[in-house]
C-alpha cells in the first residue's frame, strides 16, 4: 500500500516516536504476513493476530533489510514489539485499520526480543568457493 508524501503527517503529529517509512513498512508487513498465512492454511486470511503480525514484521525485515534490520528499525523509533503495536493502534485511531473486541496492544507485548531476534538469530552462511578469486 503506497501512500502520498504527506499521508503520515498526521500520525507522526500525534505520535513523533515513529517515522512515516515505519508505517509504510508495517502496512508491507500486514500483507506479507496474510500472504503467508493464506499459503499456510490453505485459504484467505483477512485478520491477523499480534503475534502473527510481529513474527510477519520480523521475517519481512530480515528479508529486506538482512543484518541492518536493527539499525534500519531503530532509526524509525520501532525498538520493541510493543513499538509494533502502538503503530497498529495508531492506524486503528486514525481509521486506516479496524480491529476486533480482542484485540489489544498487550497481544503486541514481548512477542520476541528485538536484539536476539535481529541480532545473534541472523545467521549468513556463505559457500567458500564464492569467496575465492
Amino acid at each position: 500500500m503506497s501512500h502520498d508524501a504527506n499521508w503520515a503527517a498526521g500520525l507522526v503529529a500525534k505520535d513523533a516516536r515513529y517515522r512515516p517509512a515505519a508505517y509504510e513498512f508495517l502496512f508491507e508487513a500486514i500483507d506479507s504476513t496474510r500472504r503467508h498465512l493464506s499459503k499456510q492454511r490453505d485459504h484467505k486470511v483477512g485478520h491477523v493476530t499480534g503475534a502473527e503480525l510481529s513474527e510477519g514484521f520480523r521475517r519481512l525485515a530480515i528479508e529486506q533489510f538482512g543484518l541492518m534490520a536493527r539499525t534500519v528499525l531503530s532509526q524509525w523509533g520501532v525498538q520493541s514489539t510493543a513499538d509494533i503495536g502502538e503503530m497498529v493502534f495508531n492506524l486503528i485511531e486514525s481509521g486506516d485499520l479496524t480491529k476486533t473486541d480482542s484485540d489489544s496492544r498487550a497481544d503486541f507485548k514481548d512477542v520476541f526480543d528485538f536484539d536476539e531476534a535481529f541480532g545473534t538469530g541472523i545467521k549468513i552462511e556463505l559457500e567458500l568457493d564464492e569467496l575465492s578469486p
